[in-house]
């Protein structure tokens, strides 16, 4: 495994190529959607329900072809965050219409990743993933752009990390190469403080592979970073690993319900928690799905394909008035997985999921 002294960026004799992450979509909310319920929403968005098989795809096209050796290290960088434990799968897949992950190799265009689910509002032809620079020796920044799509911001813009910046000093230093950022780029990457809606995490964590490094001169605050730079440790941190295995912990065969037509199933989630369900039809024909009880959701249903389980339809619910529904044809002999992650549910009401 390649390794190196500071993640996720890329440091050269002229400072540190960071990561220019795109913006995120931000949805409109109803005036009437009240601050508990809204930050439910905000923090489980971006994430996949669990148990997703993620494909991933390079392109071949000239200009956004990576070399073998590149193309290795994000392998290798996937295998990373699957060895932590996790309930996701990571496929590479030789079509790009298969992929919702697609990884281009366009020098000098930067490394990024649009976040969590976002990627899917990307036209199939388009990039989702980049990496502007060689990653011969640089593991972290592949293991750092995959957090992105995992639904992971970037950690230095932690509100509760406490930074205090000298904007001038940082607006100045990535002003210059390797960055060219303009002002804009820099507040958005790092000056800007997430919303306390899109943290779901506690402690600042100055080690994640999601923290950048930074060279000595930029903080005022914390004040031992002052006069020394703040320098991640490599790969994934203790607190990263707790957190995607909160997200995405590893299922078994005690974590599925049959599903069958007519039963309906209730039950008690807590935000980000979610539900699995094996479905074996016994009759071709359309079948309805829906959530009951007021609650946001989202709702995905898949089919199992020669071991794998390829996506079929979903519905999200979550900031409406009315529940997550979908209908499907459905064939005898096939095998289904229906999921459902929680975003939000009042107390007063229960919470069900019923097909017929």
């Amino acid at each position: 495994m390649a390794k190196r002294k500071s993640a996720p960026s890329s440091k050269n004799q002229k400072g540190f190529s960071y990561c220019d992450q795109p913006e995120p979509i931000v949805r409109d909310f109803a005036p009437n959607i009240n601050g508990e319920r809204l930050s439910a929403i905000v923090s489980n968005e971006k994430k996949w329900v669990n148990g997703t098989t993620l494909n991933y795809y390079f392109f071949t096209k000239a200009g956004w072809r990576g070399s073998p050796g590149d193309k290795d290290v994000v392998r290798e960088a996937f295998k990373v965050w699957k060895d932590v434990g996790i309930g996701l799968e990571f496929h590479e897949v030789a079509d790009i219409d298969d992929a919702e992950i697609r990884i281009g190799f366009e020098k000098g265009a930067g490394s990024w990743s649009y976040l969590g689910r976002d990627i899917l509002e990307q036209g199939q032809t388009e990039r989702t993933m980049n990496f502007g620079w060689s990653l011969t020796h640089d593991l972290d920044t592949a293991i750092h752009e995959i957090g992105h799509t995992l639904g992971m911001p970037h950690e230095h813009q932690n509100p509760k990390a406490g930074i205090v910046w000298d904007e001038e000093a940082v607006y100045d230093a990535l002003g210059k190469p390797p960055n060219s950022w303009s002002r804009e780029q820099t507040h958005w990457n790092i000056i800007r403080k997430l919303s306390p809606h899109e943290v779901d995490g506690t402690d600042w964590d100055k080690d994640s592979i999601m923290h950048y490094p930074f060279e000595a001169g930029l903080i005022k605050e914390p004040a031992e970073f002052k006069t020394r730079p703040l320098v991640p440790a490599s790969g994934l941190s203790d607190k990263d690993k707790a957190w995607i295995k909160n997200v995405y912990p590893a299922l078994s065969n005690s974590d599925y319900k049959v599903l069958k037509p007519f039963d309906s199933v209730s039950t008690k989630l807590t935000a980000g928690e979610q539900m699995n369900f094996r479905i074996h039809p016994s009759a071709t024909r359309q079948y309805n799905f829906a959530t009951f009880g007021q609650s946001d959701t989202v709702m995905v249903l898949f089919e199992e394909v020669d071991g794998d389980l390829k996506y079929v339809t979903a519905d999200d619910d979550s900031g409406e008035d009315f529940n997550a529904e979908f209908s499907q044809k459905l064939f005898a002999g096939r095998r289904y997985v229906l999921r459902v992650r929680l975003y939000w549910q009042n107390r007063e009401g229960d919470f069900a999921v019923m097909m017929w």
